[in-house]
């Protein structure tokens, strides 16, 4: 079920007076409820929810591994995932019957995912067996849906992270001779030529209006990459970049794979959330730092890191709108109504979808 499919059918939302409770009383509740259910709830909280959030989470990290922390604390009934609705989902996905996730807010998307439409991509999909025919093999990056997640595994393909897209992408290849990338454009385009592939081998697919953004031959094409992209490391330019180049010539340049091809070349490092994190863990006391990611995450270094000079490439860049959903009043509101036995914003993934997207997620892990 698609988060616009959950939100037709649920129609709870937070009450209004959660906006008027002062926050030293929101977080006292939070804690009680907390040791009242102890080892029975786990809240995992991905690396760019608030900090307010955040201080509750029984683990912090990236999606897919939230996903399977989740599904190896089988104590726990109740998992309350600060995140986004594909990443419940994923978690839903590996976990057993027995246990019943969470979102604390249904409106907590993620507008990548969302670029990504079953209907276009079954659609798609007769194009391409059309055009190409069978040479394609589907990957999926884990931002993607249960229903795209299910539609690469019914394919024979996989998903991948950002960690570990280049061997999944090396992989895929000695599968297929093409490679269709979903959703995020710039992770498949920027993993491809890190493994060769020329870029006039790689073409853009529109599912808006069907067709190829390619100005070479249709054959020569490896990789086809879906039309979308995350809203926020697109905001990272090379504008960006160029004034920090001029601002300060000795400040390292550290950004995301889901940004531009153009932004990564002219970059010192790109790398995942958790090569970020490790990269500014380990840099040398005093070192300097513009990093090119989700802001949440990039205020949380500054503040761990006091000995270095970090700062976010974009001077302007928001938080990422949809992960703010998620805030100390709605996950006050989401443990209340458990403490009540009351479970509301479960996201529950239809069992087809869950066998299929098993398959697309086992091959990733057995592969890397």
């Amino acid at each position: 079920m698609s988060i616009l499919e959950t939100l037709k059918t649920n129609h709870n939302q937070m009450p209004e007076k959660y906006k008027k409770i002062p926050t030293e009383e929101m977080e006292n509740r939070v804690r009680q409820i907390k040791e009242k259910f102890g080892s029975r709830l786990f809240i995992p909280g991905h690396h760019y929810q608030k900090d307010e959030v955040i201080q509750f989470a029984d683990a912090a990290g990236d999606s897919l591994q939230l996903a399977q922390i989740s599904a190896e604390n089988t104590e726990c009934e109740y998992i309350v995932f600060c995140g986004v609705h594909f990443m419940a989902e994923t978690a839903d996905i590996l976990t057993t019957d027995k246990q019943k996730v969470i979102l604390p807010d249904m409106r907590a998307g993620c507008s990548m995912a969302d670029m990504a439409d079953i209907d276009q991509t079954e659609r798609s999909w007769q194009v391409f067996q059309e055009t190409f025919g069978d040479t394609v093999i589907p990957l999926t990056y884990v931002n993607s849906t249960a229903a795209i997640k299910a539609f690469v595994g019914k394919n024979g393909g996989a998903t991948v992270t950002s960690s570990n897209a280049k061997e999944m992408l090396e992989w895929a290849f000695t599968q297929k001779e093409r490679i269709l990338f979903l959703p995020d454009q710039h992770l498949g385009r920027n993993t491809a030529f890190d493994l060769g592939v020329p870029l006039e081998q790689m073409a853009v697919w529109n599912p808006h209006t069907d067709s190829f953004e390619f100005e070479g031959k249709i054959d020569d094409i490896r990789v086809i990459l879906w039309k979308g992209h995350c809203s926020v490391h697109e905001n990272f330019t090379v504008a960006n970049v160029e004034q920090i180049r001029l601002d300060e010539p000795d400040m390292n340049i550290l950004v995301h794979p889901e940004c531009s091809r153009e932004v990564v070349a002219l970059s010192d490092f790109a790398g995942s959330t958790k090569y970020i994190i490790d990269m500014i863990e380990s840099a040398s006391i005093g070192s300097k730092w513009a990093i090119g990611t989700e802001m949440n995450l990039v205020k949380r270094l500054i503040d761990n890191h006091p000995d270095k000079h970090i700062v976010s490439l974009n001077p302007y860049m928001c938080p990422c709108l949809t992960m703010n959903r998620i805030n100390l009043p709605h996950l006050l509101w989401t443990l209340e109504e458990l403490d009540s036995n009351h479970v509301i914003n479960q996201i529950t993934v239809d069992r087809t979808i869950t066998r299929l997207a098993t398959l697309a997620l086992e091959r990733m892990l057995q592969k890397s």
